[in-house]
């Protein structure tokens, strides 16, 4: 009787003990964001439809102190893969991974479709500069039919006052840092133009001429050659690229 009693004594006892808890979980952790408040444009070069629309990417548009065409339509791959689609997808994949280490992203076009055409040279130059951004980057393929010319180069703008004086210092640096970048992720320079070393300067260009932000045209290879066009039209070797163009932004924005 007594052990009963001290039984019941016991589970009462308890019964008004608080239930075990578990330990308190860790709240996650936040991504690291290097970029968070970085504004980046990028530029795909070109459109899919440029082709179907001669009469608007042939009309003449302002270029820096000259007229040239709104648009082309961009080389393709000896089986046929577009440059228009090649800088696209390049395009998104550095979208994503910018947007994920905490910068604002724009792109100068949101589709890649043959019922579109453009933006022209003037609109992809004046691209960022009322935000101001941070810099841009316009991305492409070359179409190279010398022999053997393959691998990639970056152009910065010319020093052309009034247009360029402003952001050819920053835009240098910028073209350095991209094209340390793609090094980095084992491209090589291209072997056709630019004297070898995978920088080239050019006065012609309407995207670089137009922009008051640090800008950059990157040719990321040479589509008529085998070996590029075999990265290119690979998953493998467009996550490639990307990866060396988001090392190159980050370096010229001191982001670790």
């Amino acid at each position: 009787m007594l052990l009963r009693v001290a039984g019941v004594a016991l589970l009462v006892l308890l019964a008004g003990l608080p239930a075990p808890s578990a330990a308190t979980p860790e709240p996650p952790r936040r991504r690291a964001q290097p970029l968070a408040g970085k504004v980046v444009v990028v530029d795909p070069g070109h459109q899919l439809g440029n082709h179907n629309y001669p009469a608007q990417i042939n009309r003449p548009v302002p270029a820096g102190g000259f007229t040239k065409p709104c648009n082309t339509t961009g080389t393709a791959t000896n089986g046929g893969y577009p440059e228009a689609t090649f800088a696209w997808q390049v395009s998104r994949l550095v979208v994503r991974r910018l947007r994920d280490l905490g910068a604002t992203v724009r792109l100068t076009r949101h589709s890649n479709r043959q019922d579109r055409w453009g933006p022209c040279v003037d609109a992809r130059g004046h691209a960022g500069n009322a935000i101001p951004a941070d810099l841009k980057l316009s991305i492409h393929a070359d179409g190279s039919y010398a022999a053997g010319a393959r691998g990639f180069h970056v152009i910065a703008p010319a020093d052309r006052a009034p247009w360029t004086a402003d952001i050819v210092a920053p835009s240098r640096r910028l073209a350095t840092d991209v094209r340390s970048g793609l090094l980095g992720r084992g491209f090589v320079a291209a072997n056709y133009v630019a004297g070898g070393d995978g920088l080239d300067v050019r006065a012609d260009l309407g995207t670089l001429n137009l922009s008051d932000v640090p800008t950059v045209m990157v040719e990321l290879g040479n589509m008529r050659s085998p070996y590029d066009a075999r990265v290119m039209t690979s998953t493998a070797g467009r996550g490639r690229y990307a990866a060396g163009l988001v090392s190159g932004v980050r370096s010229f924005l001191g982001a670790p």
